[in-house]
């Protein structure tokens, strides 16, 4: 609402354009109707900015690509994980150690690119069977990380119970250490309790969500996304590529 609130009094004001640059897109898990009676909250979410009269959305790590169709004006979709990429870079994982797992069969193409950026790392999947909303058991593992640096890597960390499981998975497979990526924060309970009970090395995460103090533990990692959104706005408004960010 507040966002919403802001737009229309730029409007109002009669400014030129008005864009909309949205961290983290909420309402972005529902993207489809997975049975009767659903909502589809995130376009919902779309035409409440576009109807407030925002002329474009700058988000980064969508939930699913099919957002951006959703919008009826320009969306500029930048990805964080080139933040988590540096970041990785300056630990200097040997690259023969290094494998990079997808905790889910979703996000194969998001882990895949990843891998790729990180000297075409071996990828890995954990195979997620999911019994209810917010609840998922992991049934096993395809590829090998048996005495390997293993990067898990998804788009947010909610509950953290499919990380979490993943994690013990890749543990009891045989993994040096397991690292846990993701661009969006969320950290809905019991997610800290989960996240430093000692599964993982590191815990990555970017700021696109303010992580409340309380929920600060030693094995997490917050890492910046300001440059990256002010380079992206720069471009937009310089009519340069944003597509080139990431190429």
């Amino acid at each position: 609402m507040e966002l919403l609130i802001m737009v229309d009094a730029c409007r109002r004001a009669s400014a030129r354009s008005i864009t909309a640059v949205v961290p983290y897109y909420g309402y972005a898990r529902a993207d489809r109707k997975v049975q009767g009676r659903e909502s589809i909250a995130a376009k919902l979410t779309a035409n409440l900015i576009t109807e407030a009269g925002a002329d474009r959305v700058l988000a980064i790590d969508l939930h699913s690509g099919q957002c951006v169709g959703y919008f009826d004006i320009p969306v500029d979709h930048v990805y964080g994980e080139s933040v988590i990429l540096d970041y990785l870079a300056s630990k200097r994982i040997a690259t023969g150690d290094l494998v990079v797992v997808s905790p889910d069969v979703g996000g194969v193409a998001r882990a895949r690119a990843f891998a790729k950026k990180l000297n075409d790392a071996p990828l890995a999947i954990v195979d997620k069977r999911r019994s209810a909303h917010n609840v998922s058991e992991v049934m096993n593992l395809i590829g090998d990380v048996k005495g390997k640096v293993a990067v898990l890597v998804d788009d947010m960390i909610d509950t953290a119970g499919t990380i979490t499981n993943a994690a013990k998975v890749l543990a009891k497979e045989g993994a040096r250490e397991v690292y846990a990526c993701a661009t969006h924060a969320v950290f809905s309970p019991p997610a800290v309790e989960r996240l430093s009970s000692g599964v993982f090395q590191e815990v990555i995460v970017a700021n696109t969500i303010p992580v409340a103090p309380e929920n600060v533990f030693p094995q997490l990692t917050i890492l910046s996304v300001a440059n990256l959104l002010g380079e992206t706005i720069w471009r937009v408004y310089n009519a340069a590529s944003v597509q080139a960010l990431r190429d």
